[in-house]
């Protein structure tokens, strides 16, 4: 009996598509009178012509991207984030270097070339996206060659299956389908005044009549507002049972969360990390006290490589850490920590009144919650498939 140690496939090719955008999925890219879309407090709400909706200042102009690893027996792992053209060229001219002819199997040693080859002009933003985009596809690769989901290839479930909560415009609606909670998007900052206070105030409490006292609520303030605003706000709403006030300053203003948090009323928890990326981003985050709970988007800190040490992180200190959306690539990472006690769900129905699936039509087979919960299938990988009807293109192919 032979007892050779089975060959490691090494990388063949790394590409870098776009997403045709009549035949893909980009959340940020929806038709007007989607919910997602709708007039949402901004960074750019200073500015009355930006306030109505955030493609008009460019939310959409990166776009989806798909990256492919391909080992040298054929085999083929992808991965879905933005970043669009920009971020294909990255990946195309910069990181393939790292990945072309590496063992399938040096997921750490690939992330930590492209992240210190970037470190001039990157660390954090597109950057980190087109990393991200890279490290899962890798996942997803190394989860087919040794037949298992990633889940598995993380230490395993610590639980039979996942609860989420749900955000949209419609908790009320979101209750009725089994889900622990709801985050609304917040409509109006500072620039709107007493008025726009008071249509917050005013909105979260209608949906606090519609929901049961149980169901926990949310606002998520998508980095629009300041320290004085966001903290009357989350005294306003003190009464109204707010689980949390979500990534309310700019994300790099670290002293700015630190202060908010010692300043919203008790019980009221402070969150962000949405648009944080990288280890030592959230080192800042958690050493300062500036969150209650950390929201990575797998998708643009760094991928599951450093989501790992980012949640061992966030464990050290006692705190949670619930993912950001991302379907698939956050769920498989949920399922395997006990500091993730549930999951985000983002509502990707027009009117946020029915479940279907993040990326859709993108991928097939992408599993959604059915009374707010899911236990994830045992498939290869991270389980999903490319739909070959939605046009992809690679606009740096070498």
């Amino acid at each position: 009996m032979s007892s050779r140690t089975p060959r490691i496939p090494r990388i063949r090719h790394l590409r870098a598509f776009t997403v045709d955008a009549q035949g893909g999925a980009d959340y940020h890219d929806q038709p007007a009178g989607h919910w997602i879309d709708d007039r949402i407090a901004t960074p750019m709400s200073v500015y009355p012509e930006y306030r109505e909706s955030r493609q008009t200042f460019g939310l959409n102009v990166l776009g989806s991207l798909v990256v492919e690893v391909e080992a040298d027996d054929g085999t083929v792992g992808f991965a879905v984030t933005t970043g669009g053209e920009p971020a294909a060229w990255i990946i195309e001219n910069h990181l393939s270097r790292f990945v072309e002819g590496a063992p399938a199997t040096d997921l750490e040693r690939i992330w930590d070339q492209m992240y210190r080859s970037t470190l001039f002009y990157g660390r954090k933003g597109l950057v980190l996206n087109a990393i991200s985009g890279v490290d899962l596809a890798l996942w997803d690769l190394l989860g087919k060659l040794r037949e298992q989901p990633v889940y598995e290839l993380l230490g395993g479930p610590v639980r039979d299956e996942q609860v989420f909560y749900a955000t949209g415009a419609r908790p009320d609606l979101a209750e009725g389908m089994g889900f622990i909670g709801g985050k609304l998007p917040l409509h109006y900052g500072p620039a709107d005044g007493e008025e726009g206070l008071r249509a917050n105030v005013d909105l979260m409490r209608t949906m606090r009549e519609r929901v049961s006292d149980d169901f926990f609520l949310a606002y998520d303030c998508w980095m629009a507002l300041n320290v004085p605003y966001a903290t009357r706000l989350g005294h306003e709403l003190a009464d109204q049972g707010v689980r949390w006030i979500e990534e309310a300053l700019p994300p790099d203003d670290y002293w700015g969360y630190a202060e908010l948090r010692r300043n919203l009323p008790p019980g009221m928890l402070c969150t962000t990390g949405e648009h944080e990326a990288g280890r030592l981003g959230f080192r800042m985050l958690l050493e300062m006290g500036c969150a209650d709970i950390i929201q990575p988007d797998v998708g643009w800190c760094g991928g599951i490589t450093e989501l790992v040490k980012i949640s061992a992180l966030a464990d050290a200190h006692g705190k949670l850490v619930i993912p950001h959306g991302s379907s698939v690539y956050s769920y498989h990472f949920v399922v395997t920590r006990h500091n993730s006690p549930f999951a985000e769900f983002l509502m990707m129905a027009p009117k946020a009144d029915e479940v279907v699936p993040m990326f859709s039509p993108l991928l097939l087979d992408e599993p959604v919650p059915v009374n707010g919960r899911l236990k994830l299938p045992d498939t290869p990988g991270f389980g999903v498939r490319l739909n070959p009807d939605c046009a992809l293109r690679r606009p740096f192919a070498r």
